[in-house]
């Protein structure tokens, strides 16, 4: 038995292999780009046949499309999407710059099963892309995927943690710790004062990306070529937008200009720049758990997080910090991802931008990575930390930065020679101040309480 059959295309005749559900305009990309063996993201072909599937009910109400295509062409768009969708979309990431291989790689699938379901020719150019150009589809594909993964994934990820760490700061809330600055010993801060700031951060995060919402779900979608809109009905895009929220369970509403939306990817920029925000809010959340959580006898040791799994391969009994290891690993290439993004978005050459696939898969990358591991975070790290209160306090009462509470009274110089004195000879605050001062153990114990200094205040 032959394994390929011949298809045509406007170039001439190719083979393609004898199962494969695409045609020759794929075949042709398949050959053309073998560079990384990385498809499009799956996020990125579930929302382009999501895309396929409403474009056809516009189609169809608009009377471009016969009722029998354009049901033939939705339910080939469903069955795809019930099934393994992805054995079907082998173009590399890699590719034309304007995603036409991937669009053609849809309308080719789409079309085939479509004609299997309708018992006549469904065509990908005249049919499955009635209305569309690549250059309106795929960048409509890039705000549509991220804003279901946006929306569906990254924040209630973040809004997990965010709660995780509320809980976790009333749980900690009885616990004062030795604040640092330049890594050096400072004032006291209770442990729940940490935590708010960590969960201030991501809250913050939450509202920038949820602002950002209404220009993710503007689309370029009837633009077509160049921006003008030509060969797509004049109520395509609004009839487009309305099908693809009905189908997606997201609200997208059409761009108030095609030109900017189909010539630049200021959108995706944008968004990708508070992905990297994100990222620096977990890498700096992380490297607080693993200094703080270091030791457990030559470190910090203020908190111990739940032992994971064995840490080395040659020294028995240590345990490493590896969930904000991985955490910190994820942020530096979101961060990478977003240099990426940045690049591409500046590769708009008048009508439109020639780094499309580059922007998709990075973004949904950076979107994925950083649902998953904020879930694993709050969950593996944060929630199940033991807090170190006999460590605690051992820093506390040697904590010679304490003296600052009494700078109002002794005055700054003298209180700094009493701090130099207590770090000279070993000894604790309170000691060194009741020599050096007029003040009563007394005024000195209610004056250098740790939890008072907590409060701020004279």
């Amino acid at each position: 038995m032959n394994d390929t059959r011949i298809e045509r295309d406007s170039m001439g005749e190719l083979e393609v292999p004898a199962t494969a559900l695409y045609g020759a305009q794929t075949q042709r990309a398949v050959n053309n780009f073998p560079v990384s063996g990385q498809r499009m993201p799956a996020a990125f072909i579930r929302a382009l046949i999501l895309a396929k599937a409403a474009a056809a009910r516009a189609n169809v109400e608009l009377e471009q499309l016969s009722p029998a295509q354009g049901d033939a062409i939705v339910a080939a768009c469903q069955q795809l999407l019930e099934g393994d969708f992805m054995a079907h979309f082998p173009v590399d990431v890699f590719q034309t710059g304007s995603g036409t291989s991937s669009n053609m790689n849809a309308n080719e699938v789409i079309a085939t099963l479509a004609s299997r379901i309708l018992g006549d020719k469904v065509g990908a150019n005249d049919h499955v892309n009635c209305g569309q150009s690549s250059n309106d589809i795929i960048p409509t594909t890039i705000h549509v995927s991220a804003a279901i993964e946006l929306n569906e994934r990254l924040l209630p990820a973040l809004g997990h943690l965010l709660t995780v760490l509320c809980d976790k700061s009333l749980e900690v809330q009885p616990f004062v710790k030795t604040g640092r600055t330049h890594l050096m010993d400072a004032m006291p801060v209770r442990m729940s004062q940490v935590l708010d700031g960590w969960g201030q951060q991501i809250q913050a995060n939450i509202q920038h990306l949820r602002a950002l919402q209404p220009s993710l779900q503007a689309l370029a979608q009837g633009g077509t070529a160049v921006g003008t809109g030509v060969n797509a009905h004049p109520r395509f895009a609004e009839h487009f937008c309305r099908e693809l929220s009905a189908l997606s369970g997201v609200t997208f509403s059409t761009g108030t200009n095609f030109f900017a939306l189909i010539g630049s990817q200021d959108t995706a920029v944008a968004i990708s720049g508070q992905l990297k925000t994100v990222a620096v809010s977990l890498m700096k959340i992380s490297n607080d758990l693993r200094w703080m959580n270091s030791g457990p006898l030559a470190g910090l040791a203020e908190i111990e997080l739940e032992a994971l799994q064995p840490g080395s391969s040659i020294m028995p009994g240590k345990v490493n910090p590896v969930i904000p290891e991985a955490a910190a690993m994820v942020a530096a290439q979101v961060i990478g991802n977003d240099a990426a993004i940045a690049i591409a978005g500046q590769s708009g050459n008048f009508e439109l931008n020639v780094m499309l696939p580059l922007v998709a898969d990075n973004l949904l990358h950076s979107i994925q990575l950083l649902s998953n591991v904020s879930h694993l975070l709050a969950d593996r790290a944060i929630a199940t930390f033991k807090v170190n209160q006999p460590k605690l306090k051992e820093a506390l009462d040697r904590n010679p930065i304490l003296v600052t509470a009494l700078n109002p009274i002794i005055g700054y110089l003298k209180a700094a020679d009493i701090a130099k004195q207590a770090y000279r000879e070993g000894r604790p605050i309170i000691e060194v101040a009741l020599e050096n001062t007029d003040l009563s153990r007394q005024q000195l114990e209610q004056l250098l309480n740790p939890e008072k200094l907590t409060e701020g205040g004279l």
